[in-house]
């Protein structure tokens, strides 16, 4: 068994067990302020706890990329073994919902996904197909990009996979970008709990749909970059 074989199993079995405790604090959560059922409707929590949940978040970023850095030797390991250990973390994240409370009760399901730099939301099945394009992704720099070579991504692969990315992630903020424009509280983001305005529209606010169209088009980009870095001469 090779040293980079052993490191992935490692992290991923690290990520199965952080995925474990990030949905346990998930599950308490949502006992205390979604005791009648969790939705994406805004809930009005202390300021001091939102904080806390919002360091969380970083903490549980800074944790991947410490042992990504740690497992790897330059920075195409270190960005590999990250994507494969936030892919695998996101992915059993879900699946020890379903196992603690049985949710999602579908893969379409809505989800706040995240909450920096403002609260994302999607249906369950858009990032757990993130993660297993990451996992795609991850294993195809360990294999070709490993220490005993000197090769690096060309631009169109960098772009391909920085615009397929962003596509995604504005699949994710917008909602809550057209709240914040909507309730005219856009200038006022500092002090978004302290405004009624945005307080009201998010409280009611339920998603209609989701841009399935530019997740698709963001996905195919990346799919793109990994596809010319594969078989790039």
């Amino acid at each position: 068994m090779t040293s980079t074989i052993k490191k992935v199993i490692v992290l991923c079995i690290f990520s199965v067990a952080m995925a474990a405790l990030e949905s346990a604090v998930v599950v308490y959560l949502r006992a205390l302020y979604y005791p009648d059922g969790f939705t994406v409707a805004f809930k009005l929590i202390d300021q001091h706890i939102l904080l806390v949940e919002i360091a969380r978040e970083l903490a549980t970023l800074i944790m991947l990329v410490g042992v990504a850095y740690l497992a790897g030797v330059n920075r195409y390991d270190r960005f590999a073994f990250f994507l494969l250990s936030f892919a695998v973390w996101d992915i059993f994240y879900y699946v020890w919902l379903k196992v603690f409370i049985d949710w999602p009760t579908s893969f379409f399901e809505c989800d706040i996904l995240f909450l920096i730099p403002i609260t994302w939301l999607g249906p369950v099945m858009a990032p757990i197909i993130c993660s297993i394009t990451m996992i795609i992704l991850s294993v195809v720099i360990l294999r070709k990009y490993s220490t005993q070579t000197k090769m690096e991504f060309s631009f169109l692969v960098s772009s391909c996979l920085f615009v397929g990315s962003l596509l995604i992630l504005i699949t994710f903020m917008q909602d809550y970008v057209n709240l914040l424009i909507v309730s005219d509280s856009l200038r006022d983001y500092p002090n978004l709990l302290r405004n009624e305005r945005f307080i009201s529209a998010a409280s009611a606010y339920t998603p209609e749909s989701y841009n399935w169209f530019l997740f698709i088009v963001g996905e195919l980009i990346i799919c793109i970059g990994i596809f010319k870095s594969v078989f790039r001469g």
